[in-house]
């Protein structure tokens, strides 16, 4: 079975009210099951090219790399997949190449961008996180984030030195702490999950988070999730709508029942459950 008969995407972008240039990035191929989103940072352009660079590497990067993946050895209980492995590589990867161009260019110097992609395969999914755009998973109506925001904010929050509601009008929000193009080794946060027929997936720059609630989003995406671009749009409207202080960028995917068999079984024991 096919990645693309698994998997359908949708995705926005948009300025903002606010902003004058759009430095946020974003790419899906269903081809091999991918959906990246990269939100630049560092002036005038420089941001708009770290995040599209960081793009073109992981596509590159991923197309390659997945067509010669290593077999799965039979003891796999602590370590990670191929696919988990070839998606840190990529970000790795991209980070250097932001330095080199950064280098040799002096209006690049210092731009830097966020990186957060998501790669399906079977009924699992492999994700690579740097910095704060956010990646949500949509299942029995429920959003729930699966990535954690690399910033001065959430560090402050999980050492309990602010709350989450007073996180939400702090002006260190989007500190990160970090970024693509900022070190020489980036520390690239990866995991694993399982994927369930009917799961709804949302990458979005922090633009969308800042602007509209989780609970919104939720709402928006439970009342759309049988048509993905209109709730792609919508989630950006919305995020406008309030204000729009940053670009905003969504990319969506949704699992196609037809996934495989060892997911429908999880899908069926979980409405069980519930």
């Amino acid at each position: 079975m096919t990645v693309q008969s698994m998997v359908e995407f949708a995705s926005a972008t948009d300025t903002g009210v606010v902003r004058k240039f759009n430095e946020d990035s974003i790419a899906t191929d269903s081809e091999i099951g991918l959906m990246v989103l990269a939100d630049g940072m560092g002036g005038y352009m420089a941001g708009d090219v770290a995040s599209a660079l960081a793009i073109s590497v992981v596509k590159e990067e991923l197309g390659t790399a997945l067509g010669n993946l290593a077999p799965v050895e039979n003891d796999t209980a602590k370590r990670d997949l191929p696919q988990t492995l070839a998606v840190k590589r990529a970000a790795e990867k991209a980070n250097q190449m932001i330095l080199r161009v950064a280098r040799k260019n002096s209006q690049c110097e210092g731009m830097g961008t966020t990186l957060t992609l998501a790669l399906f395969h079977e009924d699992r999914i492999s994700i690579a996180h740097v910095g704060d755009s956010r990646l949500y998973r949509l299942r029995y109506d429920r959003l729930e984030q699966l990535t954690m925001d690399h910033s001065l904010l959430q560090g402050q929050v999980a050492a309990g030195l602010i709350d989450s509601g007073d996180a939400k009008l702090s002006h260190n929000r989007n500190l990160v702490t970090r970024a693509l193009g900022k070190e020489e080794k980036v520390e690239v946060d990866v995991r694993e999950a399982d994927v369930l027929p009917g799961d709804v997936y949302l990458l979005c720059s922090d633009g969308l988070n800042d602007m509209v609630e989780d609970s919104d989003i939720e709402l928006a995406l439970c009342e759309l999730k049988a048509n993905l671009p209109l709730a792609a749009n919508l989630l950006v409207q919305m995020a406008n709508d309030n204000g729009g202080h940053d670009n905003v960028s969504v990319v969506l995917a949704r699992v196609q029942v037809q996934l495989a068999r060892r997911g429908l079984l999880e899908s069926l024991f979980g409405w069980f459950r519930r």
